[in-house]
């Protein structure tokens, strides 16, 4: 496989997907790999087989890779072949009939409401205490409106960070995100996520005004210009101290999770789900059918003749 083919795969990727740059660089490796293995065996992409395929999915489980790992590298190379034969640079696929790895369904770490309720409830208190530090009263207004954002929204971490300080001040019920890929998508903000915006801005100004003449809703000093993920994550576990919550199973993706996880419970199709999140492909948001099965459970349990008075 020559560096010039994968070069044209990632270009492709880039340009027709959208992929991101990290997305890119994954794919880089992954495919790396496979050529020195083909290499070894005397072969190349466009000779090898299925048998060889599979060889090489052996030699990576010996190598001690998990199922996961392995399930990625097979994604990789199966789109490289499957662009190898669009470019008709191979007249077959030989890696269409594999099998990826079999991999334990472990459902994403999640929150009850009454947690989430509690974890808002805690963030919310004092939040206009004229008492209060003027920074002190700011970095509790951040937090409390990052935690009703991700819950409401359930925007990914990077989008959050980097909302512009115009986005909540509009008027307007929807709000425009850029998520992976430069894919924009639009999302639902709370009237209550408006009006704690209105108070965070409103101490951010009070408590560090070079910071709020910035254009991100969320300022910092950091290279980006806006608060980094690490530092919601390190603030929210705080948080989750305080309400009196297990800190170690909370994390900004956790919420996330949550807010998919609640629609769900309540009777939102996961289609809709699909696009408030931002995934591109369904299959990444059916990692919640756990819900969807003990949804369809008690509809049966509540709802079919047979089993009412049992």
């Amino acid at each position: 496989m020559s560096h010039k083919l994968r070069a044209a795969f990632l270009d492709m990727l880039a340009a027709e997907r959208g992929a991101a740059k990290l997305t890119l660089e994954a794919y880089g490796r992954d495919l790396e790999d496979y050529a020195a293995y083909l290499k070894a065996a005397g072969s190349d992409a466009q000779r090898a087989d299925t048998a060889l395929i599979r060889a090489y999915l052996l030699h990576l489980v010996d190598l001690g890779l998990k199922p996961a790992s392995t399930a990625r590298k097979l994604s990789s190379l199966r789109q490289f072949h499957r662009f190898l034969m669009a470019e008709g640079l191979r007249g077959d696929d030989p890696a269409l009939v594999i099998e990826g790895p079999r991999r334990a369904s472990a459902a994403p770490k999640n929150l009850s409401p009454d947690e989430v309720e509690r974890l808002l409830k805690g963030a919310g208190e004092g939040l206009d205490d004229p008492e209060r530090p003027a920074l002190e009263r700011m970095r509790a207004c951040r937090m409390a409106l990052l935690l009703e954002l991700v819950y409401s929204t359930g925007l990914r971490v990077s989008e959050l960070m980097a909302l512009p300080k115009a986005a909540l001040r509009s008027s307007a019920a929807l709000v425009a995100v850029t998520g992976k890929g430069g894919r924009e998508r639009l999302v639902p903000v709370s009237d209550r996520a408006k009006a704690l915006a209105k108070l965070y801005l409103a101490t951010l100004a009070e408590a560090a005004p070079g910071l709020a003449a910035q254009r991100w809703l969320f300022p910092s000093i950091s290279e980006s210009g806006h608060m980094t993920r690490q530092a919601f994550a390190r603030d929210l576990k705080t948080a989750a101290g305080a309400a009196g919550l297990d800190a170690s199973k909370i994390s900004p993706h956790v919420l996330r999770h949550a807010f998919a996880s609640h629609l769900l419970q309540n009777g939102a199709d996961l289609r809709v789900v699909q696009e408030l999140l931002g995934h591109a492909d369904i299959t990444t948001t059916q990692i919640y059918t756990h819900v969807l099965d003990e949804r369809t459970k008690a509809m049966v349990r509540d709802l079919h003749p047979m089993t009412r008075g049992e």
